[in-house]
């Protein structure tokens, strides 16, 4: 399976065409799973085989986890190691959401080549994760050598 990409995207990067099939997949998700307070976000994401996971965020007032943090766990769960592009979609028809810091941060940590879906309406672009977290903090590189 391989995203679908339009050339008539005038805001997509060439090397990081926009994969409307998982934009499609989150609002999907987003449309027919999120219900009340609880589940206010879905996520999917393409898994570097091809397939689409996806996911609904665990709202609670200690903090719990995004829809993007629930995706990774989800994808790893299903044998899905290696993510190539996440997107995030808002219940209620708020469309595609750029995931905050804290998912970021992991999923910098997690997939450092991932690319995100971000922006709003007709001007979706997709962008290097790096992109969104500049002068990144890169945990694997501060971690002292265990001898």
């Amino acid at each position: 399976m391989t995203p679908q990409t339009h050339p008539v995207d005038q805001d997509r990067d060439l090397d990081h065409p926009l994969d409307h099939e998982l934009v499609q997949a989150a609002a999907q998700v987003a449309r027919t799973r999120c219900r009340g307070d609880n589940h206010t976000m879905a996520a999917a994401a393409r898994a570097q085989d091809g397939r689409i996971v996806t996911s609904v965020n665990a709202y609670h007032f200690t903090g719990g986890p995004c829809a993007e943090l629930v995706l990774v766990g989800t994808a790893a769960a299903q044998g899905a190691y290696e993510l190539d592009t996440i997107v995030a979609v808002g219940d209620r028809d708020r469309g595609v959401v750029p995931p905050c810091g804290r998912c970021r941060q992991v999923l910098l940590d997690y997939f450092p080549a991932l690319k995100v879906i971000v922006g709003t309406g007709d001007h979706l672009r997709t962008v290097p994760i790096t992109d969104l977290l500049p002068e990144s903090f890169i945990w694997a590189d501060h971690q002292l050598d265990a001898e």
